[in-house]
């Protein structure tokens, strides 16, 4: 598979191999953005989110260009994030009326005024062809930048990388877990999803050599940051209601709104912390990461290459 290491390689190899075909798979998205925005542009920020996953996971070797490169790709994914998230909110309304069906039917006003405010975001949005121009010439940028990012091809140190970086990324979502659980703020469940996000990543670059068992773990942080998105959702549709939604629908649809977003993020808050702290609380991170170290050690030795 492309979007995984094969600890049978140099890792600096592995490294540009994947990272060519990311970058390459995001210019090809952008460039069919300015026929396809609402699609491609979806596809284009899974992209993204996909590479600034592989560099968080080597970030140690070259912190200050790691950082830089990041920066990069989540501020083109903030450019072009409009469209998605338009789309987003109406599909969070679709969820809202299939979860609470008795009185989802409310909620038609308020779908179609959303409908109408995404064809206005991409289609009177004057500005996305020259934001699509901007990101393809980032790109050829980053392409060019990340040919300085040397990594450690020798096993023991390159095992010890990228046990490091999933270590990071699973200590930092544990952190987040514990906050999100004490403060309930929106913008700690926000750290939450990102650093699960950026675990399953994690889980599919290092499939071959993540101790077992794998698949069952990689499922459910999935199954998980799906959750966590549709709790995002939730906080930005009711934000969209408070900035804007006299101007979309009555007053009684967006009491009605607001009376359902309340009782489904409740149920998700109490969901998401629960399978969390089985994920993140249940497996020590520098036990599962040290036994990684050791697989990709074991795999990379030159008579696992003769296999």
């Amino acid at each position: 598979m492309s979007y995984r290491i094969d600890p049978h390689r140099p890792l600096t190899a592995e490294f540009r191999r994947i990272a060519q075909v990311q970058i390459g798979k995001i210019m090809e998205d952008l460039a069919a953005a300015r026929t396809l925005p609402e699609v491609k542009l979806h596809d284009c920020r899974k992209r993204l989110k996909k590479f600034r996953g592989l560099l968080r996971l080597v970030r140690a070797a070259n912190p200050h260009l790691c950082r830089a490169e990041n920066v990069r790709y989540r501020d083109m994914a903030r450019s072009l994030a409009g469209g998605r998230e338009a789309t987003a909110l109406i599909e969070t309304v679709d969820r809202l009326a299939k979860e609470f069906p008795e009185e989802g039917d409310g909620l038609a006003g308020l779908r179609k005024a959303l409908h109408m405010r995404r064809a206005r975001l991409l289609h009177e949005a004057a500005g996305l062809d020259a934001e699509i121009a901007a990101a393809l010439e980032s790109c050829g940028q980053g392409r060019e930048a990340l040919a300085a990012l040397s990594l450690p091809d020798e096993p023991e140190a390159a095992g010890d990388l990228l046990a490091g970086g999933a270590h990071h990324i699973m200590r930092r979502t544990a952190k987040a877990l514990a906050a999100a659980g004490d403060h309930g703020r929106e913008d700690t469940f926000h750290e939450l999803r990102k650093g699960v996000k950026a675990h399953w990543m994690h889980l599919r670059l290092l499939h071959d050599f993540w101790p077992k068992p794998i698949r069952s773990r990689r499922k459910a942080v999935e199954e998980l940051g799906e959750r966590l998105g549709e709790l995002q959702d939730l906080f930005v549709l009711r934000r969209i209601l408070r900035e804007e939604g006299p101007k979309l629908v009555s007053q009684e649809e967006i009491a009605l709104a607001r009376s359902l977003l309340k009782r489904s993020e409740k149920r998700l808050r109490k969901q998401c912390l629960h399978e969390a702290e089985r994920l993140f609380v249940d497996a020590p991170p520098r036990k599962v990461t040290r036994r990684l170290a050791k697989n990709y050690r074991a795999e990379a030795r030159p008579d696992a290459h003769a296999r």
